[in-house]
């Protein structure tokens, strides 16, 4: 009798921490709407805050941020930071080439990210003074307190291309984990990473 009440207990106490992990998630979980970070992250999912992270960037974190000028919250990637060049070149043999020079100077990088390869289809060069895309292609430096972001699904993504420098100040967390589906890793991954450019400047 003792085991039986036992085993009710430790499956009650089971139960319990479900729910109460069901209801965190549920109500700390920030929901993704829209396709602009797949693969990374999907319509539906729920993904969770590192806390204290508000007003935080770091080169390839997915954030969460408020654009300038929009109101709706962003689940971004990070790119470039403060005092680092940046650049987009765009050709019909190769339409999304993300370039970044570090804390603008030194060699040119290459940004490679996997998931960008069977997405970035159109073609659009980057970046204006503001971040924003231009006519032609140019390495601009990202100022102080600012930063140029992403999606991982670049030609269905509203990013610095459209809304310009984020601004770090109305970033609200970095992203730490996907808590929904519970059938998903819950690692964001597909984190990009710098190859050495050699080819001709923008």
């Amino acid at each position: 009798m003792n085991m039986r009440r036992a085993a009710g207990a430790a499956l009650g106490t089971g139960l319990l921490l479900c729910l109460v992990a069901a209801v965190a998630v549920t109500s700390l979980g920030v929901r993704i709407d829209g396709t602009s970070m797949a693969p990374t992250l999907h319509q539906g999912d729920r993904i969770l805050v590192v806390p204290g992270s508000a007003g935080q960037v770091g080169r390839f974190d997915v954030v969460l941020l408020r654009a300038t000028g929009k109101d709706a919250l962003l689940v971004k990637r990070v790119i470039g930071l403060p005092g680092d060049r940046v650049a987009i070149v765009s050709t019909p043999e190769e339409p999304f080439l993300v370039l970044l020079q570090k804390d603008g100077e030194g060699p040119v990088h290459r940004v490679v990210a996997g998931q960008w390869e069977d997405r970035a289809r159109r073609t659009g060069a980057c970046c204006g003074p503001d971040g924003t895309r231009s006519a032609r292609p140019g390495l601009r430096t990202v100022p102080e307190g600012a930063f140029f972001y992403l999606g991982d699904n670049p030609d269905l993504s509203d990013d610095s291309r459209t809304y310009g420098w984020g601004d770090i100040a109305r970033v609200e967390g970095r992203v730490g984990v996907r808590a929904f589906p519970v059938s998903a890793s819950p690692d964001i991954g597909n984190r990009p990473v710098l190859e050495e450019y050699r080819g001709p400047g923008p």
